[in-house]
């Protein structure tokens, strides 16, 4: 008797769909998205209970309810955090401190980024004598903590007459961001191939010029990937904003904090929960639009090193 066993057919297209099927249904795929179902919820339970929270009137919520949606929707709770929630004698909302916010981020994140691609792009292609020794003093800087220098920088900015002020505050985010934009861009440039750098030399490129007319062009991913994290990081800061900013220029985290914490009478929870929302609506939109280029520049940033 032969026991060889037979080759297996090709399957029909019913048979193709009903292997596609038990495929989609394995057990290690319904594992798969179990995991990834429990950790969604995982992280967005909070988000939700401060969303419902926020448009529920007080009667509600003094129910106790903390999951329940709410019976009656109402919006005048991000009205007031926005525009009427007091913070000790002015009763004026985070309105201010989201243009604050918006003066401190934008110069900010450019001018860090402008410096980091400039550093980024010197160490890579021209290999200045000592450049080495200096990218290692810069990389060392990103894991130096605010805490640490906290008191020297407060006496250098008050000995120049920038503590308390915009451009203060603006030049601390910059010096702060300037480790981490460098070694990106340093690592990003490495990529780049260098008979690219060497042929605009042969066409009588100067340093300027082809960073500005050639490497600049080229950054757009690693650029989205550095505007997401210090946009992120610079809006979220709590720290740098209390101490150096000065009380006319507080970002939107202090106002925050001081809206919380400023009670009188009734703790209004529905309007803490939309003043928390409102403050991190910004870096969530920068995620929302332009998490695809974020994952592009990730992956460009991370083929050389």
């Amino acid at each position: 008797m032969n026991t060889r066993s037979l080759p297996a057919l090709p399957l029909g297209p019913q048979g193709r769909a009903a292997a596609r099927r038990r495929a989609r249904w394995s057990p290690g795929r319904l594992g798969v998205y179990a995991f990834l179902l429990s950790a969604a919820a995982f992280f967005l339970l909070p988000l939700y209970v401060m969303l419902v929270t926020s448009v529920k009137p007080m009667e509600e919520i003094r129910l106790g309810h903390l999951f329940a949606l709410p019976v009656k929707v109402t919006l005048e709770p991000w009205a007031l955090a926005w525009s009427g929630a007091c913070t000790g004698l002015q009763c004026e909302g985070i309105r201010g401190g989201f243009l604050n916010s918006v003066l401190i981020v934008v110069p900010s994140t450019l001018v860090s980024i402008f410096f980091g691609a400039l550093n980024g792009y010197a160490l890579s292609f021209w290999r200045p004598r000592g450049g080495q020794a200096l990218f290692l003093v810069l990389l060392l800087g990103a894991f130096v903590p605010y805490q640490v220098v906290m008191f020297p920088l407060v006496r250098a900015f008050a000995a120049v007459s920038l503590f308390g002020t915009l451009p203060g505050i603006v030049l601390i985010h910059t010096l702060f961001g300037m480790p981490v934009m460098t070694l990106m861009f340093r690592n990003y440039y490495r990529s780049v191939p260098g008979e690219l750098f060497k042929a605009a030399r042969i066409d009588g490129g100067g340093f300027w010029r082809i960073f500005l007319q050639l490497m600049l062009p080229m950054s757009l991913p690693i650029v989205v990937v550095a505007v997401i994290m210090q946009v992120t990081a610079i809006w979220n800061d709590f720290i740098l904003g209390l101490v150096f900013a000065g009380r006319e220029h507080l970002p939107m985290t202090v106002q925050l904090n001081n809206v919380i914490n400023t009670t009188t009478g009734e703790r209004l929870y529905n309007v803490n929960m939309a003043a928390t929302i409102l403050t991190s609506l910004v870096p969530l939109l920068v995620y929302l639009l332009s998490g695809r280029w974020f994952v592009r520049g990730i992956a460009a940033g991370a083929v050389k090193g």
